[in-house]
């Protein structure tokens, strides 16, 4: 007899692997922790195998959670696609937004707070991280609206919220590498436009790197800076109070500017273009036009 997984219990395992943490997918949600864990535990019994490990203060997921999470995301993509195409007769309304991890903490509540008092029945789906997936989601219909990095100048898709300065980051007490001859990195798996600017840079300088850490997590980016294993790179947008931008006196390479879009589907609603309009000017507020609140510089 075939499995038959609980699509809340897909959700929770997906959030927990966007945002590294259980915890802050029981927020999202809706649902106690310990609801959380049950969906887990129990989703772990039917693959017979675990699905993640812990990892410092985090979790992550093992081969078989990479492998049940990516099935999930159909699953899920599939299964809202039907309650939207059947409208009222499959419940609540929902809007779909994606956006990159590194606006958790202040676009995304903001932007839900500001659509919630016109629209507070509408179900918001939100998915962070995979920047480089947006695009394709956007594309797909599987996505209403979402803000997403792209290389500066690279394409013309979608509207420019801002163009942003590139920062080398490290923890405030960061001294430099333990390797005299090269620069330890500290990264986002591939494919990530950081990654790939940082590693330009290096090549156009003629300098040495050495990568020390690669993550899917921006939490976990923060982690590893916090334990001196290197230099990471991202904008000065959201930083926290201990991760700081380094001057030029660490001799690092100079890095280019990466553009935020916003991305629209054009098979969108009336509702989720509501939201899209709501999460432009939220960005457009909160990023600003001058250097993002957060990036002091860190001098030897």
């Amino acid at each position: 007899m075939p499995t038959d997984f609980d699509t809340h219990a897909l959700r929770a395992i997906v959030a927990g692997a966007d945002l590294g943490s259980f915890g802050r997918a029981a927020v999202r949600l809706g649902r106690s922790q310990s609801a959380i864990s049950m969906q887990l535990k129990k989703l772990e019994q039917q693959v017979g195998a675990r699905l993640f490990v812990r990892k410092g203060r985090g979790l992550v997921p093992t081969d078989a959670g990479e492998v049940l999470i990516a099935y999930a995301r159909r699953i899920i993509a599939l299964n809202d696609e039907a309650a939207l195409a059947l409208g009222a007769a499959a419940g609540s309304t929902v809007v779909r937004l994606g956006l990159p991890q590194d606006f958790f903490d202040d676009v995304m509540p903001a932007t839900l707070t500001a659509f919630s008092r016109d629209h507070p029945d509408v179900h918001v789906d939100i998915r962070v991280g995979d920047n480089h997936k947006l695009s394709d989601e956007i594309s797909a219909g599987r996505l209403d609206g979402a803000i997403a990095f792209f290389e500066e100048g690279a394409v013309s898709e979608g509207e420019l919220i801002r163009s942003l300065p590139m920062r080398w980051l490290a923890h405030e007490s960061y001294r430099g590498s333990r390797a005299p001859d090269s620069v330890d990195l500290v990264m986002f798996d591939h494919p990530c436009l950081f990654r790939k600017a940082a590693l330009s840079a290096f090549d156009q300088a003629r300098m040495r790197w050495r990568m020390a850490v690669t993550t899917p997590s921006l939490l976990y980016v923060w982690s590893a800076l916090r334990s001196n294993r290197g230099v990471g790179v991202r904008t000065g947008h959201g930083l926290p109070a201990d991760i700081v931008c380094l001057n030029d006196d660490f001799n690092l390479p100079a890095l280019p500017s990466i553009e935020l879009r916003l991305l629209r589907s054009q098979s969108a609603s009336p509702i989720a273009q509501d939201l899209c309009e709501i999460l432009r000017t939220e960005a457009i507020r909160i990023i600003g036009t001058a250097e993002p609140v957060g990036a002091k510089q860190r001098a030897r």
